[in-house]
């Protein structure tokens, strides 16, 4: 670079964005979010949407479950609601030796710049996908005790959380944007993904109009709950490409030509912007997809038969 002087931002200001980037962290756990999809804010607010939607004999069939938690023995991680079954899948994976094997189950990603193919990356049944399609099945077989029901209660409402946040759908060789390393406006110290975690859908969340959490007709039941995890997650994938990586680097990295991402960059108040009805609609897919998802579970008839857990 020569004796070309450098620009630097003062000191003062610096500081305070630093500052500011160590609260983001401790609210949203964005330095240490690998895997996790739309933060707590985000997966309570799925469930609680989910809550506001779900038939009185899925409640109560839900509340019954819940007096099993002390069968379940994580005693850190309580499950005690649907808000506390939303976040309880992240929180057992603390504890490696008994639940590290679940660490696979949170995503299914795959190459934005590829063609999209429902059963890859998922040997065994090892993706989320699959993971929705064995839990939704469990959760509806009543022959199986209730803390095994429980179980099965929590992890499909948090994955169905999971499939719905982009980046665990699509990447670029990243795992999920995790190893791309961009600024939330003037916030330095987040990646790709723990902005998508934590500070785009709490804004999308608090700024939502009317408010994500409600009781929805049964028409916009009918649109937004439609369709199955493989679905959901070829409708994340797109807009892994669409939104999430276009939005932070202005460029579409897929089309012909397009020049290699930077080491680093800023997602934009515009960016920011015009990623907000996107992260709302992800949110209240989720969340209605899991109303729906419940009361099948909790209907009489036989198990459920829609996909499979390869």
């Amino acid at each position: 670079m020569g004796d070309r002087p450098v620009r630097r931002a003062p000191a003062g200001l610096i500081a305070a964005a630093l500052a500011l980037a160590a609260l983001a962290a401790l609210l949203t756990g964005s330095f240490a979010a690998p895997l996790r999809a739309w933060g707590g804010f985000g997966h309570e607010t799925t469930a609680q949407i989910a809550l506001a939607n779900i038939r009185p004999q899925t409640r109560a069939g839900i509340a019954r479950l819940l007096r099993a938690e002390p069968l379940l023995g994580t005693l850190d991680c309580r499950l005690r609601s649907l808000a506390d079954a939303s976040t309880w899948p992240d929180c057992i994976r603390r504890d490696g030796w008994r639940w590290g094997h679940t660490a696979a189950w949170h995503y299914r990603t795959a190459p934005i710049c590829e063609a999209y193919d429902a059963r890859r990356n998922c040997s065994g049944g090892n993706c989320v996908t699959a993971q929705i399609a064995r839990n939704h099945r469990l959760l509806a077989d009543e022959t199986l005790p209730d803390n095994v029901r429980l179980e099965a209660l929590a992890f499909l409402v948090h994955f169905i959380g999971d499939v719905h946040m982009p980046l665990h759908s699509g990447d670029l060789a990243d795992r999920g944007g995790n190893d791309r390393e961009v600024a939330y406006g003037i916030i330095p110290g987040y990646n790709l993904h723990a902005i998508w975690d934590g500070p785009l859908a709490e804004r999308a969340i608090s700024s939502a109009q009317p408010p994500l959490v409600r009781r929805y007709s049964a028409e916009e039941r009918t649109e937004f709950a439609a369709g199955d995890a493989a679905e959901w997650g070829r409708e994340s994938w797109a807009l892994a490409r669409s939104v999430a990586y276009s939005g932070a680097y202005g460029v579409d990295p897929c089309a012909p030509g397009a020049p290699p991402l930077p080491a680093q960059a800023v997602l934009e108040q515009q960016a920011i912007v015009a990623s907000l009805p996107h992260t709302e609609q992800r949110l209240r897919q989720a969340g209605l997809r899991i109303a729906r998802l419940l009361d099948e579970a909790f209907a009489p008839g036989p198990l459920p038969s829609s996909g499979d857990a390869r």
